[in-house]
C-alpha cells in the first residue's frame, strides 16, 4: 500500500499545461516525502502519516488514469484496523498495569499468614518449635500415624491419629522428642502411614508455615516493606519450607 502512494507521489505524471505543472509540484511532495522516509531503517507510520500520503496520492494522480475509489476504500480499511489494533494494545497494556498493581496488593495480604504447603520435610529454627500439618488419606482408615524423623532418621516421635475417613486428617506435633525433651532445631522428616492403603499408594504429607515474604515473577521479594512486580505468579517464601509457587499451597489460614 505506502509503495502504491509513494510511487503516486514520485513526480512522474505525462500531463501537459497545467497537469505539468501539477506535476512538478507532485516532484516537490515526493522529495520531501521520500527524504522522510529515506535512511530512517525501520519506518513507523501513523494514522496522520497515512492520511499525508493519501491525500498527496490524491492530489499528483494522473488525471487521465484516476486512482481507482475501491482502492481508496481498502486502504482506509486497513487504516481503521491497524488504528483499533493499536488502540487495543494500549488498553491491554493499561489493564497489565491494573492487574500487576492489584496482584501486588493481593501478595502483601499474604505476609504473616500460614500456608499450608505439600512437604514431607521441615526446618526448625528453635528448639522444641511445635509443627502442624495434615495427611491427605487416600481411603478410610483404622490407623493413621505420622513419623518424625531427624536428619540422621533416628524417629523422634510419633503421633497417633486414630481412624481417618478419606481427606485431609490434621496433626500437631509440640516439638518434643519421644523422652519429653525439646527436639534440638533442624531439619525433620514428616511420613505418614495409612493402616490398609493399597501398597505403592502415595501418601502426601502437608505442612504449615508463615508466609515471610512474596516474590513476583522475577523480581524481587515483597517483604515488609518493599514490594516487586514481575512477569508471571507468585512465589511465597514459607518458613521451614523455603520458595513455594502460591499455585501449589492448599490453603491459607490465619
Amino acid at each position: 500500500m505506502i509503495s502504491q502512494i509513494h510511487a503516486a507521489t514520485s513526480g512522474t505524471g505525462t500531463g501537459t499545461g497545467t497537469s505539468g505543472t501539477s506535476s512538478t509540484t507532485g516532484t516537490s511532495s515526493s522529495s520531501s516525502t521520500s527524504a522522510g522516509l529515506s535512511g530512517t531503517g525501520n519506518v513507523s507510520l501513523g494514522g496522520t502519516d497515512f492520511l499525508t500520503l493519501m491525500l498527496a496520492q490524491l492530489k499528483n494522480q494522473d488525471p487521465t488514469s484516476p486512482v481507482d475509489s475501491n482502492a481508496f476504500l481498502s486502504q482506509l480499511a486497513e487504516l481503521s484496523t491497524v488504528e483499533g489494533i493499536n488502540s487495543l494494545n494500549t488498553s491491554f497494556g493499561t489493564l497489565a498495569n491494573s492487574l500487576t498493581s492489584s496482584q501486588a496488593l493481593q501478595a502483601s495480604s499474604l505476609l504473616g499468614h500460614q500456608a499450608l504447603v505439600q512437604s514431607s520435610s521441615v526446618d526448625t529454627s528453635t528448639d522444641g518449635q511445635a509443627i502442624t500439618g495434615a495427611v491427605n488419606v487416600p481411603e478410610t482408615s483404622s490407623s493413621v500415624t505420622v513419623d518424625i524423623t531427624n536428619s540422621s532418621g533416628v524417629l523422634v516421635n510419633q503421633i497417633n491419629l486414630g481412624a481417618q475417613s478419606s481427606g485431609m486428617a490434621d496433626f500437631s506435633w509440640n516439638g518434643k522428642q519421644g523422652d519429653g525433651s525439646a527436639a534440638p532445631a533442624g531439619t525433620y522428616s514428616v511420613n505418614a502411614i495409612v493402616e490398609g492403603a493399597a501398597k505403592g499408594t502415595a501418601i502426601s504429607t502437608y505442612i504449615n508455615g508463615t508466609v515471610e515474604s512474596v516474590t513476583m515473577g522475577s523480581g524481587s521479594s515483597t517483604g515488609t516493606s518493599t514490594t516487586s512486580t514481575g512477569t508471571s505468579g507468585l512465589t511465597l517464601n514459607v518458613a521451614g519450607l523455603g520458595s513455594v509457587p502460591f499455585s501449589e499451597v492448599a490453603q491459607i489460614s490465619n
